[in-house]
Order: C-alpha cells, then sequence, then structure tokens
C-alpha cells in the first residue's frame, strides 16, 4: 500500500530529502530546479541520477516497490506527486521512465568522464544555467551563476572530483565575484538557455533546458 503524499512539495538543497531508499510511496515529477537520486553506503552515499524538470522520480511506485535510491534536491526544487488512475496510464508513465533512464545514465557517464572543467561544463547546461565561457559572462551574470550552484561539496561529488579541483575550475568557467555588496539574482537575466522539450515529458510540466 503506497502512503499518501501532498500533491506539490518543495524541498531546499542541503535539507530533508523528499524519501529514503526502502521506503513506499508515490511517483513525483521535478517541475522546478533539479533533484538528485543517491545509494546511500553508511555515512556517505554515490550520485546515482540528476533529475530535471520534467523527469519522474520514484518511478518504483509503478511497480508497487520501494524505492531503490533516496532522493533530495541538488538545487531548491518543486516536485508534483503524479496519480495513476489507470493501466494504460500506469504503461505509459513505464515507458517514459524507461526512456528517461537512458539519458539520464548518459548524462551521469558524461559528469564523470574527461576533465573536470568539461564535466563543470556540462552540469551547467544540464542545469539550464545560461553559460557560455569565462569571456562571455559579465561579473553580474557570474554572482547570479556562482550564486544559482549547489555547494561545492555537491557539485564536487556530482562530477565525482576534490572540491579544491572543481574551485579552480569554475575559476576558469566563470569571473570572479563583483566586489558590489548586495544576494545575485538570476531570474531577472534575460539570458537563460533554450528550452528543450522531451519528446516523453509532460506538456503540463514547465521543463528546463536539457541541451
Amino acid at each position: 500500500m503506497l502512503k499518501i503524499s501532498p500533491a506539490s512539495v518543495r524541498v531546499r538543497a542541503g535539507q530533508d530529502c523528499l524519501f529514503k531508499a526502502g521506503e513506499c510511496g508515490s511517483l513525483w515529477r521535478v517541475v522546478e530546479g533539479t533533484a538528485r537520486l543517491d545509494r546511500e553506503t553508511g555515512p556517505s552515499r554515490l550520485p546515482v541520477l540528476l533529475a530535471l524538470p520534467g523527469d519522474l522520480e520514484g518511478v518504483e511506485a509503478l511497480c508497487d516497490q520501494p524505492y531503490q535510491f533516496t532522493a533530495s534536491a541538488f538545487t531548491d526544487c518543486r516536485l508534483e506527486r503524479v496519480p495513476v488512475a489507470s493501466e494504460v496510464e500506469r504503461q505509459a508513465l513505464l515507458r517514459q521512465a524507461l526512456f528517461q533512464q537512458q539519458m539520464r545514465s548518459h548524462d551521469m557517464a558524461t559528469l564523470r568522464t574527461g576533465s573536470v572543467l568539461s564535466r563543470l561544463a556540462c552540469l551547467l547546461r544540464l542545469m539550464g544555467l545560461p553559460w557560455q565561457g569565462v569571456h562571455a559572462v559579465d561579473e553580474q551574470l557570474a554572482d547570479a551563476l556562482r550564486a544559482a550552484l549547489p555547494a561545492l561539496r555537491e557539485l564536487a561529488q556530482m562530477v565525482d572530483a576534490k572540491s579544491e579541483t572543481v574551485c579552480r575550475a569554475l575559476a576558469q568557467l566563470l569571473p570572479p565575484r563583483s566586489r558590489k555588496s548586495g544576494p545575485a539574482r538570476l531570474n531577472p537575466l534575460p539570458t537563460l538557455s533554450p528550452v528543450v522539450l522531451a519528446p516523453w515529458a509532460s506538456s503540463s510540466a514547465p521543463l528546463g533546458a536539457l541541451a
């Protein structure tokens, strides 16, 4: 029996997880932000997949099975519960989950091979951040980009590198922070990456850039 869950939840990065491995619950769709699935091994956790807007999480619920991984926010995110009213809907969602698994597995392979610089550049693109290179980003945009990134240790874990190496790579990808005080904001900036819709994604969910 699946537990009753709220229709929509917000999960903040570095705080409570959406669900833990071994629990039973609902199927979810990422609406805003990015989430991560991890395999917990004692005190540590191993990133398995990065979930982008439009992606399903907790696909085990479609087979009445407990969650295999722990889900938490990579960046602040909002997720909606996906109701399954019929067998036809369940089969359609299972097909979507299969194609999604192939795409996200390829993403994770890209995030863990090659130079740390190329891995981080790929991660910025997956997150839909308007990154175009160190010489194409002004200081104000660089502040906003850095403010939108997860903690350094989270970035390092996702690209399988040391925090010090990631810090040096970010210095090559982005200009230094401006000296102006006050929080940087990403929303007012007009140079967001174009939205790319996966063919299986829900038309009602706002999808982020996957390029």
